[in-house]
């Protein structure tokens, strides 16, 4: 199965899914824990629609299989947490904690997230189509995180690696304490956190972002219209002539 749960014309064009469920789950009725557990228990085969969320906390979490999971509503807390290898698509907005600590596999939000999405994960496609609160990518290890809109202060915090690409602007504190994360921003950035750094977009960070890009679905810019933010690697080892950037 390809990495991208869902091709453009898969989507509607507010960006929901066109799936034609296996299964159907009504979460109000069956429950959280039995609805995790038929998911967590599914061959990588099932297409589900899962209905009636509203808001649960911890929905789809620990997925091993490629399965593809349409939730239609909101949710709370960490959705789609510790994913590995799912399709999951939330056909509204998400708390904190969206695909949190990920390996694998796409975890798409047609609306907007809460802070601190995508956190810690290591791998897979994290799309969020409307904006993303603080502290988005905080400590993340490789996933790659698209945001549709603008993302809160202290973004991409002690991230180690992946790429975040931002269509709108950036809050206060950008990648501070950053590692070796590919930040890409097309808006307007309020502040820079210790150790960020503006750096030049070369050829091959144009393709690498056009890739990233395409993965997402996104369509009608230009990869010429981002900014690119990374280390400047000054606080790799500790200097005393650097402790007030610690």
């Amino acid at each position: 199965m390809p990495e991208q749960a869902y091709a453009p014309e898969d989507l509607t064009p507010d960006g929901y899914a066109r799936t034609t469920p296996s299964q159907v789950i009504d979460v109000r009725e069956t429950g959280l824990r039995e609805t995790n557990r038929i998911l967590q228990e599914s061959d990588g085969t099932g297409r589900y629609l899962l209905t009636e969320p509203r808001g649960a906390h911890a929905l789809a979490v620990g997925l091993d299989h490629p399965d593809e999971i349409v939730i239609d509503g909101p949710t709370g807390y960490y959705t789609a947490g510790m994913n590995d290898g799912a399709h999951v698509t939330v056909n509204g907005n998400v708390g904190v904690g969206v695909a949190e600590n990920m390996m694998s596999g796409t975890v798409r939000v047609t609306g907007s997230a809460s802070q601190s999405a995508g956190a810690t994960a290591h791998g897979g496609l994290l799309v969020i189509s409307g904006d993303a609160g603080a502290r988005c990518g905080i400590s993340m290890k490789g996933v790659d995180i698209v945001v549709g809109g603008s993302i809160g202060h202290m973004s991409c915090f002690m991230g180690q690696a992946g790429r975040l690409v931002v269509l709108g602007d950036a809050g206060d504190a950008l990648g501070d304490s950053l590692y070796e994360v590919h930040i890409y921003v097309r808006g307007r950035v309020e502040s820079l956190g210790a150790d960020c750094v503006e750096k030049e977009m070369r050829p091959e960070h144009h393709t690498e972002l056009g890739e990233l890009l395409d993965r997402a679905g996104v369509t009608g810019v230009t990869t010429g219209e981002f900014r690119r933010y990374g280390s400047a690697r000054t606080l790799y080892s500790f200097d005393v002539d650097n402790a007030s950037a610690y």
